[in-house]
């Protein structure tokens, strides 16, 4: 919650700083792209190095670090290309973390349910999301220095944040415990079928979910909502992936994988709701977006930690961000292209794409009932 308050803080205000600083649109969709690309890419080398080294939460502390420095000291730079580095030195730090820092939690949710609390994490962290850009918004607006002070102030609960991860490793240095021992042999060399039958349906139908860029622009562009009125769609969006995260994760605990299926039906209706003429109905599909969100950043992580072992979860959730990366490139990349052709058309393949992924939902189930690593919780 407290790095999410951060880093969307200074997310919310990168491509004005970068045009202030004379960087024309190119530039900014370059870094920007750039970082994006390397939160994703990198976790393919940082999960297998995290599986390697055993050393979690040296790899999560040193990703958070990195975030929580380079954030406010955008606010400090006057380059541009100093600024454009410190964009992507953002990004770095996620994909340094981010296999660490899932596979830290997929043992400590072993003791309340994975579901609830990967969809607690979520729902934290979109509490930070929400409170950081309004903060960097509201010292805007009071002071006349720039960016300096909106950006340095995030300094703050960064450095709170990094105080608790210390303590946390102080008190846990092995969360490994909450789990009973793998038993010899379990660790194979090669992750599960089940794991790649998972990873395929989360392509498929992130392959058909659309952006919110889309969606905000589809509410300016065709007069719906005024822009100064997205951000606050935007906002409500994100109350409703909290709100999807936990309901899913609770879920997910008492019915298993059979909770994502959630996830391709609401991609299939927010092309239907969002493209339409009508405002009411445009911020119901932007709605939708959001509980999708919501089930994508908790419950779709929750389960691969199901179909893993133990030993292999870092390098497994590096290896699903990766695939989860090209499924939402693709689907922004066909979404786009056909809502320039027909939204009719575009509302069709969505939902056929959604057809094929729940298909490909149901293979995965029977894998996963062929080999499933499911462990019995040591509870202290």
């Amino acid at each position: 919650m407290l790095v999410d308050f951060v880093y969307e803080g200074g997310r919310s205000v990168v491509g004005p700083l970068l045009a202030h600083l004379g960087a024309s649109a190119a530039v900014v969709g370059l870094v920007t792209g750039a970082g994006e690309a390397s939160a994703l890419a990198l976790r393919l080398v940082s999960g297998p190095l995290a599986d390697r080294t055993r050393r979690f939460w040296s790899w999560t502390i040193a990703g958070y670090a990195v975030t929580v420095a380079a954030v406010p000291l955008l606010g400090l730079t006057g380059v541009l290309w100093a600024a454009g580095a410190l964009v992507i030195a953002e990004r770095v730090g996620k994909a340094v973390r981010s296999p660490a820092k899932d596979t830290l939690l997929s043992h400590a949710t072993a003791d309340v349910g994975r579901g609830r609390g990967f969809a607690v994490h979520e729902a934290m962290d979109q509490v930070g999301a929400i409170l950081g850009p309004l903060a960097v918004a509201g010292v805007l607006a009071v002071t006349d220095d720039g960016y300096g002070p909106a950006l340095g102030m995030l300094a703050v609960p960064g450095v709170f944040a990094v105080f608790l991860l210390l303590r946390l490793r102080a008190r846990v240095p092995d969360p490994a415990v909450y789990e009973t021992p793998e038993a010899p042999g379990t660790a194979e060399a090669r992750l599960p079928w089940a794991f790649w039958a998972y990873a395929g349906f989360t392509a498929v139908t992130l392959t058909g979910f659309a952006t919110f860029g889309l969606l905000s622009y589809h509410l300016v562009e065709h007069r719906l909502l005024p822009a100064a009125a997205v951000p606050v769609v935007y906002a409500a969006a994100m109350t409703a992936d909290a709100v999807a995260a936990l309901a899913s994760g609770w879920l997910y605990d008492r019915l298993g994988s059979r909770t994502v299926a959630a996830l391709p039906l609401l991609s299939a209706v927010v092309p239907v709701l969002a493209f339409g003429g009508s405002t009411w109905l445009a911020v119901l599909g932007a709605l939708a977006w959001g509980a999708g969100m919501g089930i994508q950043e908790s419950t779709l992580r929750a389960a691969v930690a199901e179909l893993v072992p133990a030993r292999r979860r870092a390098t497994a959730y590096g290896l699903f961000a990766g695939v989860a990366g090209l499924g939402t490139f693709a689907g922004g990349a066909l979404t786009g292209v056909l809502y320039d052709r027909s939204i009719p058309v575009l509302a069709v393949t969505v939902a056929a794409i959604q057809a094929v992924a729940l298909a490909v939902l149901l293979a995965s189930r029977r894998f996963r009932g062929k080999r499933r690593f499911r462990y019995p919780v040591r509870r202290r």
